[in-house]
């Protein structure tokens, strides 16, 4: 049987010096076991900003069909924006024991190359826990709104996607920066 308790040979000053989140206390579980939301409550209001990227690869004649805004369903970057949007906003009904947090602003951009497009998210909030996963959010769910415009163009003659496929997706960066006591 496996247990997550220590070798008790490795100190604490060894968990942390190399990182092994095996041998960490785990956030999200108390005393007993039960799975539980993280308390923030004692945390300071703090500026944050989260940037995550990923990239969906696709044919170049469903690119150049999506620079012509000729794809079916409509402007895909415009819709997928819409989205990644929507997504930043409900991460937190959507991952268990994300905080919802007061998202104070969401920058997308996106780099349409000859066989990809690629979807970077940056998100801001004031508050006691950052953004990562709500930029992530992001970005996930603005390429698979993009795949799901495109998928009439990409499907082969058997209906499958063979050269369509989202990857690279990332936390770029993240910030924080303490509010000062004058505001």
């Amino acid at each position: 049987m496996t247990t997550n308790e220590p070798d008790d040979a490795t100190t604490d000053a060894q968990r942390e010096e190399t990182g092994n989140a095996a041998d960490a206390d785990l956030t999200h579980v108390d005393d007993s076991g039960d799975v539980q939301m993280v308390d923030v409550g004692e945390k300071p209001d703090t500026n944050r900003r989260a940037v995550a990227r990923g990239t969906i690869h696709l044919s170049s004649s469903t690119i150049d069909a999506i620079r012509a805004d000729g794809i079916d369903k409509g402007d895909v970057l415009a819709t997928a924006r819409i989205g990644a949007i929507q997504a930043v906003k409900h991460t937190w009904e959507t991952i268990p024991m994300c905080h919802q947090i007061p998202i104070t602003n969401v920058d997308t951009d996106f780099d349409v190359g000859e066989a990809h497009v690629t979807l970077t998210v940056a998100v801001e909030t004031t508050g006691k826990t950052g953004c990562e996963m709500e930029a992530l959010e992001g970005v996930t769910t603005g390429l698979n709104i993009v795949w799901d415009m495109v998928k009439a163009a990409e499907k082969d003659e058997e209906g499958q996607y063979p050269g369509t496929a989202i990857t690279d997706v990332e936390v770029v960066s993240k910030e924080k920066r303490r509010i000062d006591a004058d505001g």
